[in-house]
């Protein structure tokens, strides 16, 4: 069939009555990220994708996941169609702040936090020791039986950080939740959920992740 030319100052096109904004349009989404979904645009062993929790229309202005969150963990997750933006938020010259709840199994004793902070030497998938950066980190309360709820933040984004940390010093994390960025919290939101960045939001995160 043939094309039809659009005017996007002038036409607004609608897909299944949704209508679809102009893929030059920046958006910034924020998106409670639940586990068993992965961080990527598409996967090739058939996983569900954070996109599909997103509307059609959302969709189709091409939005991908700023960073990423593993499979089994939870929490927030920024997607964009910005590119530049999607660099600054990841680029090591900028720090940017990540805060965790971490359930973990047993009850860390005081010198385990302070290990924490000061940094702990962790293993990656190529089989190199890394020194983490020092972390904050303080006890949040006790959860059922034996386990721990912490509250942690670190400023890198080395895969599975957080879990090799707690592993390094003696805890196996049970459940993992991403509470915020920067200056940006999951709030309430509810998991699977999403909603728009607002304009001083997304300021923030730029503002705030400056050196």
């Amino acid at each position: 069939t043939q094309g039809v030319r659009i005017d996007a100052a002038h036409d607004q096109v609608l897909v299944d009555g949704q209508p679809v904004q102009c893929a030059s349009q920046k958006v910034y989404v924020l998106l409670h990220k639940p586990i068993g979904y992965v961080s990527t645009a598409f996967d090739p062993q058939g996983r569900p994708t954070v996109l599909e929790l997103l509307p059609p229309n959302l969709q189709a202005l091409r939005v991908y996941p700023v960073g990423r969150l593993d499979i089994d963990t939870s929490g927030l997750l920024i997607l964009t169609n910005d590119g530049d933006f999607a660099l600054h938020m990841t680029h090591p010259r900028y720090s940017m702040e990540k805060h965790y709840h971490v359930l973990v199994k047993g009850y860390p004793m005081p010198q385990t936090l302070d290990m924490l902070r000061q940094g702990v030497m962790i293993s990656e998938d190529d089989g190199k020791k890394h020194r983490t950066s020092p972390a904050l980190v303080q006890i949040m309360h006790r959860a059922a039986g034996e386990n721990c709820w912490l509250m942690l933040t670190i400023h890198e984004g080395r895969k599975r950080q957080v879990r090799r940390m707690m592993a390094a010093v003696g805890h196996t994390v049970v459940r993992l939740v991403r509470a915020g960025i920067g200056p940006i919290g999951i709030g309430d939101l509810p998991v699977g959920g999403w909603r728009m960045l607002s304009e001083s939001e997304v300021k923030m995160l730029i503002e705030g992740t400056r050196v």
